[in-house]
């Protein structure tokens, strides 16, 4: 069975999102798609909502898709680790706070029956600093990437983001300049595959500002999402 690793602080999850893993559940034939909430995202700034807030609106927002599971891989504390099966196994301590996908993706791994193929969703803004990420060139050893590409954007952009050790030359890069990014791009070390079709103007960001400034949630989320927002009193709703 081929897996669908989408991790992310999903602060809260948008409709975004949903249309990402819907699109590479499509292209991709996978069999399941892992939603992992991060507890503490090394690289970038801490969640204006809890752990376990995010969690519950990823669990709203996934509940209508049989193949869509919400996960606590990156759980605080303890974790009941999610089989690509779905099942429950006992907890594990986890060791530091901040996450690491590196340890995401190879636990997924471990629990993957042989034959299957596992893919790391991502947008094409936090690939960007991919290289970053720790034991990034392993990264693309353990899984495929699939990115959720939007216009402006060039191989040559997707390109120069890879681990250093890993970027093609400067020549080949060049030839990528006007090479929108899209299909895929396989290169020694390295396969990255382009989703081009699902960008939508809303983000994590917007939907907090349009909490806060009481606009209408109407598109940007799953309305289950909104109300549990709107119960909560997350982001500033109901002041």
């Amino acid at each position: 069975m081929n897996v669908g690793l989408f991790g992310g602080t999903f602060d809260p999850i948008h409709a975004g999102h949903i249309a990402l893993a819907r699109s590479a559940c499509e292209q991709f034939h996978l069999g399941q798609v892992l939603f992992v909430p991060a507890n503490v995202p090394p690289h970038k700034q801490q969640p204006a909502a809890s752990y376990f807030h995010r969690y519950a609106m990823v669990a709203l927002a996934t509940m209508q898709e049989k193949i869509f599971v919400p996960s606590l891989l990156e759980a605080p504390e303890t974790c009941a680790a999610s089989s690509p099966g779905g099942k429950e196994k006992e907890d594990r301590p986890i060791a530091k706070l901040a996450n690491y996908s590196i340890d995401t993706i190879r636990r997924v791994k471990a629990d993957m029956k042989t034959g299957g193929r596992l893919f790391f969703l991502i947008g094409i803004d936090a690939f960007k600093d991919i290289a970053r990420w720790r034991e990034s060139e392993a990264l693309f050893q353990e899984c495929e990437f699939v990115v959720a590409s939007r216009p402006g954007y060039s191989l040559a952009d997707v390109a120069t983001s890879l681990p250093e050790k890993l970027r093609p030359s400067s020549a080949v890069t060049k030839l990528f300049t006007k090479s929108p990014a899209k299909g895929e791009l396989i290169l020694p070390g390295v396969t990255v595959h382009f989703l081009d079709d699902v960008h939508q103007a809303v983000s994590a960001t917007a939907v907090r500002e349009a909490v806060a400034a009481k606009r209408s949630l109407n598109k940007l989320l799953d309305p289950a999402v909104a109300e549990y927002i709107g119960k909560t009193g997350l982001y500033g709703a109901g002041r």
